[in-house]
């Protein structure tokens, strides 16, 4: 495992003893991009002297970043494959960038989709005359039965955004320990639980016992007064019914995965206000802005399970798509299998990149240059999700396939780098059947399948 640092921070060593004459410390790191484009390992070597000792000389060049010649390749996994992923990073960026008109608009949508679902709706009106503190339906202004709605909304709406601030701060807390690939199968596995409780397989609520404390409590708070309202909205967040658990607790689980206790509490909160929105309709004597109960409640039920299930499909794909690439990946080749039908040929030289370049223009053909490192989560990530796309591959297969393999940072291996001005992997270049390199197709970093196919379609348009 590496650890991953966006931000400066500091190491504390600790020593059993005072060392006597000093401490030579050497670090091995490496730099990535957000795009996915990382750099080759590097070294650093320093000389720290010892309080009341004098320092040495540095020789030359212990001081300067070494690059490794040998460095030693970062074992893949799939919290490795799910981390680098574009439409993570997409998603992440998104949260992040969006215009926040966007982004709660979509989370209060999402409120007033669970206030329709068949758990809910039928129940509002008798809800709304709780609140009122009218169970005989006795006259009530309409102001002040939207101050009433509005207080119960409210209670509600700040009990999910602390939920959501909580789950928010314990995600930032366990975030790498949820991208494990055990954590992620078994998320998958929970949404798939969930969806079935949608679909009305089995229903989802708390134990009896806990059931009858939460409706002690509730008994015990008055309709008809602000703070009564308030109190009862506060508590109907203890109490979610069946069809507002499994959405609720996939809410809850995406937040965790923000590690931002004011997006995520932001964001419940908004959801919450759509949640109590058609009660306010309805405590304002709006019903016949409300549609009618009935069998679209139902599917509407099932589109959510839908979601969560499309969900966890997401969440396991690159398990899917390492199983279905399968390869051997440890010895050095001159050849490299993707596929049954994708064979990729590896230089290590630029001599050797030549030499396949000039044969391809001799054939007239077309070459794809992928460069690649063992230690390039992107390269492993384009090799299991974007070339095994069968579309993908079909394209791909028209193209002299060339890997260009830079794991170890030798002079051969910078040499191929500097021949196109390039930093390191992950880097795919297009030549066409003329030799020349397409350099406004040029791909940087990871590219999910459809974009890639895209690339490979406008190459082939020239």
């Amino acid at each position: 495992k590496m650890e991953i640092f966006p931000k400066p921070f500091e190491v504390v060593l600790g020593f059993t003893q005072t060392p006597q004459s000093g401490i030579r410390l050497e670090i091995d790191l490496q730099g990535c991009a957000d795009g996915g484009i990382c750099y080759p390992p590097m070294t650093y070597q320093y000389f720290i002297a010892a309080p009341g000792v004098r320092v040495a000389p540095i020789p030359e060049g212990d001081a300067a970043p070494t690059r490794s010649s040998n460095p030693t390749p970062v074992p893949f996994d799939l919290s490795d494959l799910w981390s680098g992923r574009d439409d993570v990073a997409s998603i992440k960026s998104y949260l992040e960038n969006a215009k926040p008109f966007y982004l709660f608009t979509g989370f209060f949508i999402l409120g007033i989709a669970l206030a329709f679902t068949p758990c809910v709706l039928p129940m509002l009106p008798i809800l709304s005359s709780i609140v009122l503190g009218r169970q005989d339906g006795g006259p009530i202004s309409k102001t002040r039965s939207a101050y009433l709605a509005l207080a119960y909304i409210l209670g509600m709406a700040l009990l999910y955004a602390l939920a959501g601030v909580l789950t928010a701060a314990l995600g930032s807390g366990v975030q790498r320990a949820l991208q494990s690939p055990i954590a992620l199968i078994l998320f998958a596995l929970l949404l798939l639980f969930l969806a079935g409780s949608l679909f009305g397989l089995y229903e989802l609520k708390m134990p009896q016992a806990w059931q009858n404390k939460v409706d002690q409590l509730a008994g015990r708070q008055k309709g008809g007064s602000i703070a009564g309202a308030f109190s009862l909205g506060a508590i109907s967040t203890l109490v979610a019914s069946p069809c507002i658990t499994a959405p609720l607790a996939s809410v809850l689980g995406f937040v965790a995965q923000t590690g931002s206790m004011a997006l995520g509490g932001g964001l419940l909160f908004v959801m919450a206000l759509g949640m109590g929105l058609p009660l306010l309709l309805i405590t304002m004597g709006a019903r016949s802005f409300l549609p009618q109960t009935g069998v679209w409640m139902i599917w509407l039920q099932r589109g959510l399970g839908l979601v969560l299930i499309a969900l966890a499909i997401w969440i396991v794909w690159p398990a899917i798509s390492v199983v279905a690439g399968n390869q051997n990946q440890t010895s050095p080749r001159t050849e490299k299998r993707i596929s049954s039908d994708l064979v990729f040929q590896v230089v290590r030289s630029s001599e050797e990149l030549e030499r396949i370049l000039q044969r391809a223009k001799a054939e007239n053909k077309p070459v794809m240059l992928d460069y690649y490192a063992d230690w390039c989560i992107s390269c492993k990530e384009m090799e299991a999700i974007t070339f095994t796309n069968p579309e993908v591959a079909k394209a791909m297969s028209r193209f002299v396939l060339v890997q260009a393999d830079v794991t170890i940072n030798s002079q051969q291996s910078q040499a191929l780098l500097k021949q196109f001005s390039l930093y390191g992997p992950p880097a795919i270049l297009f030549f066409n059947r003329a030799g020349a390199e397409q350099k406004s197709l040029r791909v940087v970093g990871f590219m999910a399948p459809s974009r890639f196919l895209e690339r490979l379609q406008e190459l082939g348009a020239k």
